[in-house]
């Protein structure tokens, strides 16, 4: 299903479909928590990324990917590659009352220290989001 780390990194396929973005959060909860690692925050980015792969990024046939990567200085880095390269996401302003997208990053920029998009193979995307857990935003 995907390769694992058990220290300190996650990689893992899933199903572009509601129940691959959930799965995604729940997976993010697990591994988090057998690091040692608080998992709220970015069990909320994790979700809204996920979702927004699945909402947003999907292409028939093709699954989106989720890494977590928690580095030496407690700096955790989450990643979601979708198929859509050429839909990039961006926070909507909020007095755009008709914006039906672009909400839920507000939850990401909340929750991050930074957060980017980067072009990937096969004409793919993968937004990224970096938080220290449990120390709130610097």
């Amino acid at each position: 299903m995907g390769e694992v780390n058990q220290k300190t990194q996650l990689r893992i396929q899933l199903s572009a479909t509601r129940r691959g973005a959930r799965l995604a959060r729940l997976l993010t909860e697990r591994q988090l928590d057998e690091w040692g690692v608080p998992f709220e925050e970015a069990a909320q980015i994790v979700a809204e990324l996920a979702s927004n792969a699945v909402l947003h990024g999907r292409v028939s046939g093709r699954d989106f990917r989720l890494g977590l990567q928690l580095h030496d200085d407690g700096t955790l880095r989450i990643e979601v590659t979708d198929a859509r390269g050429d839909r990039v996401p961006r926070i909507k302003d909020p007095a755009d009352g008709e914006a039906e997208t672009g909400r839920g990053l507000r939850i990401v920029a909340a929750y991050a220290h930074r957060w980017g998009v980067d072009g990937a193979p096969a004409n793919a995307k993968t937004v990224w989001a970096e938080l220290t857990p449990g120390h709130g935003k610097a």
